[in-house]
């Protein structure tokens, strides 16, 4: 499938007193939609977010790449949990006018804010959650206290993780699936860190890396949709 790159520009409103800009792809004969958050360092434009809109765009899936407020502001201090629920919230509100099967989740900080947000109360019409490198504990801190809340999300959950990832200490990780039972699947993405850069001594790309990723995602989609 090919598909437009071109992106549709949308201002959501989180609250009475934020709104946020947000950057929809739909290619023709989209089977879902991905609600896209970003981490926490970069915004929803970042080369990274757009090759991944782009990318998930040929295999079908469109995406809905939004900011949070204080991304949109130009800071560097996240906002509190209770308005990034708030952005994420509006977000999928937002997808579910496409009339499609919704995922959400997002890179590092953004897809933690939508697994809260999803354990608080249910996003209206997300099927599952996806996460582009879950950050289970800062680097240098292993821990899985910021994964209790997950065990309150009852719909599927796909962990996409790089071997190497200083957030998210595999010894942790593959035990705190494993108690999550059916619902979680961990993909593991070898050599690749938090970011998805793998070493050059491997002989691989990025974007080699990056295709694994998203074709394990799409192909995930299809089964939880199917299902």
């Amino acid at each position: 499938m090919v598909a437009s790159s071109a992106a549709e520009e949308i201002v959501l409103t989180a609250d009475a007193a934020h709104r946020v800009s947000a950057l929809l792809i739909s290619p023709p004969g989209a089977f879902a939609c991905y609600v896209l958050a970003h981490g926490a360092g970069v915004g929803m434009t970042h080369p990274s977010m757009q090759s991944v809109a782009v990318e998930l765009g040929e295999r079908g899936v469109a995406t809905l790449r939004y900011q949070f407020p204080y991304m949109e502001q130009g800071a560097k201090r996240p906002d509190p949990p209770v308005l990034c629920h708030a952005t994420v919230r509006a977000a999928v509100a937002k997808a579910g006018e496409l009339k499609l099967p919704l995922i959400a989740g997002g890179r590092s900080f953004g897809g933690r804010m939508t697994s809260q947000a999803q354990a608080k109360s249910a996003l209206p019409g997300v099927r599952g959650l996806a996460f582009l490198g879950f950050p289970l504990h800062p680097a240098g801190r292993p821990s899985d206290d910021r994964a209790e809340h997950l065990f309150d999300v009852t719909i599927p959950m796909l962990f996409l993780q790089g071997t190497r990832d200083a957030l998210a200490d595999l010894s942790l990780l593959r035990p705190l699936v494993d108690r999550l039972g059916k619902r979680a699947t961990l993909t593991l993405l070898e050599d690749a860190d938090h970011s998805f850069h793998v070493p050059a001594k491997t002989g691989r790309k990025d974007a080699e890396v990056r295709r694994k990723i998203l074709d394990a995602l799409a192909a995930w989609t299809k089964t939880l949709i199917a299902g």
